[in-house]
């Protein structure tokens, strides 16, 4: 199954919406690099869709995502009255497709801060919900701009939300919320000596395992997160303050300034001496 992952931030945002009410025989209009997304919910009937080589028959709960460079068409006439919500909305990312597990990295890269990952076809878990937000969506169409732009945008993000794997009730969303939950230690610990037998007892599973969930969210596991997390606040170290290397290492956790330059210089392509200096005009570079 294709995971859509949507960089947030910058947050997608809305564009426009409506319903609309399809009679036997009637079918879908056939686009093609549309430029926006199209994010549809069937509330009645059955929509047949395709996107490229995929192909869905969408009954009453259950959504799609058609993305914004791909071509759409109607597989065939709807076999009897057919009624939807759709939603065009846009990002100034680009977009990531994945499969049921990430292919695998050469280098790991500290990910975004957040992410919204959607199925790109799926059973919306509270339908009730967001079709009344899709509804009050489209009543905020004909309300003053200065008053609906905010709450639209608000809706907007409710609904995303209501459909973010995270926020289903499966086993996919477990490995989300124990990736994160790791993730989350990770960040409030990482100058701390972090060890997988020490993370396997904070959170009661064998290292293994949370590898598995982390690499199955993060692409990485958990030392390799730690590891570029701690570059990363490096980085700012090197940038805001005038610490010493040395400082500076065992701050994030490394140390041994010495292991801290060889994994910096493997990371970034430059010594944190060399990273400090580019951004130093006429100032004074502190020598470790």
């Amino acid at each position: 199954m294709k995971e859509i992952s949507l960089a947030a931030p910058p947050l997608p945002y809305y564009m426009e919406s409506g319903f609309r009410m399809y009679h036997a025989g009637d079918t879908h209009p056939d686009r093609a690099g549309l430029g926006m997304y199209d994010l549809l919910l069937v509330t009645k009937g059955t929509l047949h869709l395709g996107e490229e080589e995929l192909t869905w028959s969408l009954t009453e709960g259950q959504y799609v995502l058609l993305l914004p460079d791909k071509y759409h068409y109607a597989v065939r006439p709807c076999d009897a009255e057919c009624h939807f919500y759709w939603l065009h909305f846009q990002t100034s990312s680009p977009y990531m497709i994945r499969e049921s597990k990430p292919s695998a990295r050469s280098e790991f890269v500290l990910p975004q801060k957040n992410e919204i990952t959607l199925h790109q076809q799926g059973a919306a878990s509270d339908t009730e919900r967001i079709q009344e937000l899709w509804h009050q969506l489209i009543q905020m169409s004909v309300s003053e701009r200065s008053v609906s732009f905010w709450e639209e945008q608000r809706i907007f993000t409710e609904i995303l939300r209501a459909l973010d794997i995270g926020n289903k009730p499966d086993e996919q969303s477990k490995v989300h919320r124990l990736a994160e939950r790791i993730e989350a230690y990770l960040k409030q610990h990482y100058s701390a000596d972090l060890t997988n037998e020490r993370l396997a007892d904070e959170f009661h599973f064998h290292p293994n395992y949370l590898s598995r969930c982390m690499k199955s969210v993060y692409g990485c596991t958990p030392l390799e997160y730690l590891l570029a997390y701690r570059i990363e606040q490096s980085k700012l170290l090197l940038l805001k303050t005038q610490w010493s290397i040395e400082r500076i290492s065992e701050e994030v956790g490394f140390h041994h300034a010495a292991y801290f330059s060889n994994c910096f210089r493997a990371k970034i392509g430059l010594s944190p001496l060399a990273y400090r200096k580019q951004y130093i005009r006429g100032g004074t570079v502190y020598h470790s």
